[in-house]
């Protein structure tokens, strides 16, 4: 994986919302007087709809209109990087007020003597069904702001807390596609009537949040010190529409789907999209415009509505459509009154079920444990398992995601990687060994990949003997002892290394592994490019980043020093947005596929895609438009499947059962082909590079910055024809499932290529004496 600076232009008018939380300006379109009391040592702020309740030692309660406790905390927590955690001992409220005349609860919190200089004065105030709750925080320079949290405890909730990321979609002000960003993070409560609750941050850690306490990472303050703030809010409706009427005067609008992932299994289908808008301010008429088309760009809907938004609410309305005859279907909502726009974007799709057969020889897998969970553990690796994934990298007892026994119920395999330090002693290297290689045997691993991406600074080779010293051969030496036979694979590089591959081989490590790791990092390049000569860079922009010519190098060592099984541990087609160095969401679902042919041709054991969701760990489902880490999943951050999902299917179906045959050869020299026999018959991949292997290359590019182009854009502008023999239909399949039927006559049939990879089924290859393997053509 690489990093990059990359700044995107400013948002649009919607950003003030985020600038508003950190103001302090919080807006409701219908506002209750608020009363104030105070009494043998507890303070009472009262509005419509909530009231809190301060008291000696620090409590503090959120209760409803009926005077109900729902939450209840006391205590702050501040980091400081020097002294460690230090948690609040106590707090003295007094009635006061903010500066502008706002009744407010001041609480003074006190600290142990540890705490040094640290001081943190709480300021609570309510408005309509809505509580502001701001922590000031000063003290040493040493203390981290990111490491503030504040307690509270849902009482008698009826189902655990959830995680919920605000969301916005934008238009790159740049040029190119609109994306995704976060306006904040809710943390959610529901009781047993319609009443739920969320504290609602403009950042907070999920990993960093339990039970007992919340993230709230504090914010630099003009005048020295920090601020955390969490506005609470009671609401009977979506968290989505619960931020937009308690902070916004704009609209705000939400599309969910009557399917899980929106995937549906067969065309023809009712497929329901539902927008969910909701108004900040006062009533107003407001019209909803939907279209939706598919890869192609075909018009599949187009339709418009008008409705009222009363104050402070919402308005649902469900658009009725039907499931297209198979690929992808992607629809864009918008809401409109007057000057006011809000928009919105899902992608919808026909999948139908699929019947796979490889068993343990499929290479299938997916390269991280299940962390992302929604709906449930159940669907997604129901979800899994129709794609053709059937082994998953990591499981393992009280780790992330889903334990091996989950997936032994299944049928699906599992794997494990454990990353050791180098900076340790022999002794700590080989308790370490012994721990982790127990993990490994107790989760009934087949592999243990001993460690991942150890090998910077990236090719050079300088790591190679630390790993060797400090972590493989530890391992390996404890299994000999143990008699384990758990396989052990080396450290996925990141990239194909050759430099460290050459150290570790001239130091012993060939020996030590049952197979071979590594990250075929990609940049703009398209899977099949080989960059010329050995001296590939490894910048943000350098062609050490490329898919099969680093195969080919792995290859043409195990040549010299002996064959081992290959995974790819981690392969990838991220889709960061309008940048030129990552995949478009077409380029993508082009790149999976031909990646896992590439893959399937060189005879790869497993290849393991990273990642299956648009997220990262810790922090689910936010909205990061200019952090590469977010963009790997097959799928959208909305749970929505990507083209690349859908390649991933197509891929698994065709090469489920497959053999490969060869590579096919042709008079132009620039057309390509992989010829695999399946139980449908053989099934040739074929591309053209008349386009070259950049990828976007077109269009102004300003630093990191493209204006991608749609989905449906065809990125290809050569077309080149290729008359092939047939005596039977031809059967052309493209990277996302859509099937085609090509017209044969004549004895022969005109396949036009270009730079995406497609199948054909119905033609008939064949090797000569000389061991060349082509298409004829018509007699």
């Amino acid at each position: 994986m690489t990093s990059e600076a990359f700044s995107r232009p400013a948002l649009d008018r919607r950003r003030f919302l985020g600038a508003a939380l950190a103001a302090g300006v919080v807006l409701v379109a219908e506002s209750t007087p608020v009363t104030a009391h105070a009494a043998a040592g507890d303070v009472t702020l009262s509005a419509g709809g909530i009231s809190l309740l301060a008291s000696a030692g620090g409590r503090l309660a959120i209760r409803d209109d009926r005077g109900v406790t729902r939450s209840a905390g006391s205590k702050f927590q501040v980091k400081d990087s020097v002294t460690g955690i230090h948690v609040s001992t106590g707090g003295t409220p007094t009635l006061s007020a903010l500066g502008d005349g706002t009744p407010a609860i001041r609480m003074d919190y006190t600290f142990d003597a540890a705490a040094g200089s640290t001081a943190v004065t709480g300021w609570f105030s309510v408005t309509t069904s809505h509580a502001v709750l701001e922590w000031h925080v000063t003290g040493a320079d040493t203390l981290v702001p990111d490491g503030f949290l504040f307690s509270r405890a849902i009482q008698a909730p009826t189902a655990p807390d959830d995680y919920i990321p605000i969301t916005e979609w934008v238009r790159d002000t740049g040029g190119g596609i609109p994306y995704e960003t976060t306006l904040g993070v809710a943390h959610t409560s529901t009781w047993s009537t319609a009443l739920h609750g969320l504290f609602l941050l403009d950042r907070s850690r999920q990993a960093w949040t339990n039970a007992t306490w919340v993230h709230a990472p504090g914010l630099a303050e003009a005048a020295g010190g920090w601020t955390s703030r969490a506005d609470f809010f009671f609401s009977e409706t979506r968290p989505s529409a619960t931020a937009t009427i308690g902070r916004g005067r704009e609209l705000g609008l939400e599309l969910t789907t009557n399917r899980d992932f929106n995937l549906y299994e067969s065309a023809g289908e009712q497929m329901e999209l539902t927008a969910l808008v909701a108004n900040g301010g006062a009533a107003k008429t407001a019209e909803l415009e939907l279209w939706m088309r598919d890869f192609d760009g075909d018009l599949l809907a187009a339709t418009t509505t008008t409705g009222s938004v009363p104050a402070a609410a919402t308005w649902q309305h469900t658009f009725t459509l039907t499931a297209p005859a198979g690929g992808i279907a992607l629809a864009e909502v918008v809401v409109r009154s007057g000057d006011d726009e809000a928009f919105a974007r899902t992608n919808l799709a026909v999948l139908p079920s699929y019947d796979y057969q490889a068993g343990t020889d499929s290479m299938f897998a997916v390269a991280n444990y299940p962390w992302l969970q929604r709906p449930s553990a159940d669907a997604v690796l129901d979800l899994w398992q129709k794609v053709g994934i059937s082994l998953v990298r990591i499981s393992y007892d009280g780790g992330p995601g889903l334990p091996p026994s989950v997936f032994d119920a299944r049928g699906m395999r599992h794997n494990i990687e454990l990353q050791p330090s180098l900076d340790v002693t022999d002794t700590e290297a080989a308790t370490w060994a012994a721990d982790k290689l127990a993990v490994a045997v107790a989760a009934g691993a087949d592999y243990f990949e001993v460690g991942n991406e150890l090998n910077r600074p990236f090719n050079t080779g300088d790591a190679a003997q630390a790993y060797l010293d400090k972590a493989l051969r530890p391992v390996f030496d404890r299994r000999a002892a143990t008699g384990d036979t758990v396989k052990l694979m080396n450290n996925g590089l990141a990239g194909m290394d050759k430099p460290w591959v050459e150290n570790f081989i001239a130091a012993g490590g060939w020996d030590l592994i049952d197979a071979f790791a590594y990250h075929p990092g990609r940049g703009n390049f398209t899977p099949d490019y080989i960059p010329p000569g050995d001296d590939w860079t490894t910048g943000g922009d350098g062609t050490y980043w490329n898919f099969h010519g680093g195969l080919r190098q792995l290859k043409a060592l195990m040549a010299e020093h002996g064959e081992k099984e290959i995974w790819l541990t981690e392969a990838y087609a991220p889709t960061k947005p309008n940048s030129w160095w990552h995949d478009t969401y077409r380029h993508a679902a082009e790149n999976v596929l031909l990646t896992l042919a590439l893959a399937k041709a060189e005879g790869i054991r497993g290849v393991c895609w990273y990642q299956f969701h648009d997220s990262v760990l810790g922090m689910p489902q936010v909205a990061d438009p200019d952090n590469v880490e977010y963009h790997y999943g097959l799928m959208n951050r909305d749970l929505s499947p990507k083209p690349s999902l859908l390649a991933y299917a197509t891929a698994a179906r065709t090469l489920d059962q497959a053999t490969f045959r060869g590579r096919l050869t042709f008079p132009d020299p620039q057309t390509f082909g992989l010829w695999f026999d399946t139980p449908d018959g053989p099934a040739v991949v074929l591309w053209n590079r008349a386009d070259g292997y950049l990828l976007n290359t077109a269009g102004q590019r300003t630093d990191w910055h493209f204006p991608a182009p749609e989905v449906w854009t065809d990125p290809w502008p050569t077309k080149t024809p290729l008359v092939v023999a047939a005596t039977t239909a031809v059967r052309q399949v493209d990277a996302i499932g859509q099937v085609t039927q090509i017209p044969v006559t004549g004895g022969g049939a005109t396949l036009t290529l270009d730079g995406a990879p497609r199948i054909y089924y119905g033609l008939a290859p064949h090797a000569d004496a000389a061991g060349h393997h082509s298409l004829p053509t018509p007699a």
